[in-house]
């Protein structure tokens, strides 16, 4: 299949991984009444895209570039140099990369970054409730990814609790399908605000086809999103975005505690 075959798939929320049993927070909004009708929707999944989207996004195209076939190159004595996987001796931590220079085990060094990426997005996932949520997701992901591409290498995902997140995984699975991390991206931007306006249907009622119509006034502001984390996912780990939206950390972190709930979260 062609990459935008892959993309395709890759973001159709039928995908088995389990993404339709998540509402990403917008149960909890619609109890708060925050969210009640097509216009309050938008400015959820406004917010969404500018903060979650954005961050996920990055993550997800950081992985996919740090899973690309060409990183690392090995170097012809087959010693590790992950010299740019850390600052440099003067402390100028700017213009280090993900990709290293020339030199080092290809696996060794993708686990370095990936286990480097796997604790900056813990950090900027203040919610207990959400950093579980998307390492549950990111479990979910993995499943399907080493059923769907049994020769994509999957172990060099850090052995956290829970899993790895979501978006990480998301980038191999990209990867692995064969695309690059501006698709990627796209595809992160896009499952960020397809799940909660599915959700909404079902949570408010919503017309389909009006809410069809709010995700295609959305297009452009999903591919400027995409476009902004492929870019910021160039930069070493702790440059990506760390854009959060606290009250979204207060309902995730309430949502997880009602013995009845629609969603997973």
């Amino acid at each position: 299949m062609t990459a935008p075959t892959m993309l395709l798939l890759l973001a159709d929320g039928r995908f088995p991984a389990g993404a339709h049993a998540h509402s990403s927070g917008l149960e909890a909004a619609v109890a708060a009444g925050r969210v009640t009708d097509l216009a309050t929707l938008g400015d959820y999944l406004r917010g969404r895209l500018a903060t979650a989207g954005l961050v996920a996004a990055a993550f997800a195209a950081a992985a996919c570039r740090a899973a690309e076939p060409s990183h690392p190159r090995p170097s012809p004595s087959g010693e590790a140099d992950q010299s740019r996987l850390r600052p440099p001796p003067n402390g100028d931590g700017d213009r280090a990369r993900l990709t290293p220079s020339p030199g080092g085990d290809a696996g060794q060094v993708r686990r370095a970054a990936l286990a480097r990426l796997d604790a900056e997005l813990d950090a900027r996932t203040a919610s207990l409730a959400q950093r579980s949520v998307s390492r549950r997701q990111g479990k979910a992901l993995l499943r399907a990814g080493r059923e769907i591409w049994p020769a994509a290498s999957f172990d060099e995902l850090p052995a956290a609790p829970g899993g790895p997140h979501q978006p990480l995984v998301l980038g191999l699975v990209g990867a692995a399908a064969g695309l690059d991390p501006a698709q990627v991206a796209t595809v992160a931007a896009h499952a960020t605000v397809t799940g909660s306006a599915s959700a909404a249907v079902r949570l408010l009622g919503l017309d389909p086809y009006q809410v069809q119509a709010l995700l295609v006034r959305l297009a452009a502001a999903c591919d400027a999103t995409a476009a902004q984390a492929a870019r910021a996912a160039e930069e070493p780990p702790e440059r990506l975005p760390a854009a959060n939206a606290p009250l979204a950390d207060i309902h995730a972190e309430a949502h997880a505690t009602w013995e009845v709930r629609l969603f997973a979260s």
